[in-house]
């Protein structure tokens, strides 16, 4: 019998606890267990870095979720990404990535993995013949992609990129954390393997580090499970119980953050002391129509460019009082940031490079008027 989402996300991997009927699955917050007899664990588990119960219900979860056959989860999105990378690449092998990738992703592909001898190109993943381009056939193992993407908000086509990665003998991994698999299910489109930082709005409440991974083929997930136990970048059962808590809210709030963002999106296009309006659910944005296609609502996400330049942009994030300084985004309370100055400090200089006018708002699920007349007073 399927399930609504938001079912799937209250009961998958969930049920009650066998011996005292607990609702809520426990917390077995342990290093080791006691075997049965020598080369016999109780029920597979032997140590909690190769299995936990409390992590094991949240990787089923995130794998009822994704629409995937198995789920993963790790210590931080970027512990995900490289265990995936890992995994599937070797010396020598290239992958493309957005041109507008998230700087911790980029700071991964151009200061860790390009000295393991990964080969990287960045393109624009909005654009499937420059995509296709950048594909080197033979070595191109991986076209990574975010939509929307972190911070410019591009829009990729899934179902396309997956037929010009799977052409080129590739695989497709969308990082989805902008969209969460309430607004988006990259694997029904053709994604091979979905990334997230969990941290985001998964967990939902800014209190939670952690990241995922979930694939649509079942032995390629058991090949990430053994080098998620190889590496050791797992989450603690505390962090996976917090996640999970996390999870069950998320529908909910995620369309209390559409309906915000989509509140403040219409009051900054045409604003005077705004110059640009990024925000897939306008007419106005570019992948609009693709946005509609593949995801329920448009997010929560909205970057703008501020009319005064740089030094205004910074002024605003300076000015904001309910929206918290700070980086990282989907939690229940609003953020902004400078993302040339804050989460994508590490692209400067490089292709990926983001405009010095430019502002991120993470947009929470606090009362929308109050967001309005915080934005009002911090324009200036």
């Amino acid at each position: 019998m399927s399930h609504g989402f938001e079912t799937l996300a209250i009961h998958a991997g969930q049920d009650p606890e066998a011996r005292t009927g607990a609702v809520i699955p426990p917390i077995y917050q342990t290093s080791t267990y006691a075997q049965d007899a020598v080369g016999a664990p109780r029920l597979g588990y032997e140590y909690s870095r190769s299995g936990n119960p409390t992590r094991d219900a949240l990787q089923d979860c995130l794998a009822a979720l994704e629409a995937g056959q198995v789920g993963l989860a790790f210590a931080s999105g970027l512990a995900a990404e490289d265990t995936l990378l890992r995994a599937v690449c070797e010396p020598g092998s290239h992958v493309v990535i957005p041109d507008d990738a998230y700087g911790g992703t980029y700071r991964l592909f151009a200061r860790v993995q390009q000295r393991w001898g990964l080969e990287f190109t960045p393109a624009k993943v909005s654009d499937p013949d420059a995509v296709r381009a950048a594909i080197r056939p033979g070595s191109t193992k991986l076209v990574w992609v975010e939509t929307p993407t972190n911070p410019l908000l591009g829009i990729a086509d899934i179902a396309t990129l997956a037929a010009v990665a799977h052409d080129a003998g590739a695989l497709l991994v969308v990082d989805n954390t902008f969209a969460s698999p309430y607004l988006q299910q990259p694997i029904t489109l053709g994604a091979d393997v979905v990334v997230h930082s969990t941290t985001k709005y998964v967990g939902g409440h800014s209190d939670v580090v952690g990241g995922a991974l979930v694939t649509a083929d079942a032995g390629l997930g058991e090949e990430l499970r053994y080098h998620q136990n190889a590496m050791g970048a797992v989450n603690g059962p505390f962090d996976a119980w917090l996640t999970l808590r996390g999870i069950k809210t998320l529908g909910v709030r995620m369309d209390r953050h559409c309906d915000n963002a989509e509140r403040l999106a219409a009051y900054l296009d045409g604003h005077a002391k705004v110059a640009q309006v990024i925000y897939p659910g306008l007419p106005s944005h570019p992948g609009h129509e693709v946005a509609a296609k593949q995801m329920r609502r448009f997010g929560g996400m909205i970057s703008f460019r501020a009319a005064g330049g740089e030094e205004h942009a910074v002024e605003i994030c300076n000015r904001a009082k309910l929206f918290v300084l700070a980086e990282s985004l989907g939690g229940v309370e609003s953020l902004i940031e400078h993302p040339g100055r804050m989460t994508h400090a590490s692209a400067a200089g490089s292709p990926l490079e983001v405009p010095g006018d430019l502002v991120r708002l993470s947009v929470g699920i606090e009362t929308v008027d109050d967001l309005l007349a915080d934005l009002e007073q911090a324009l200036g």
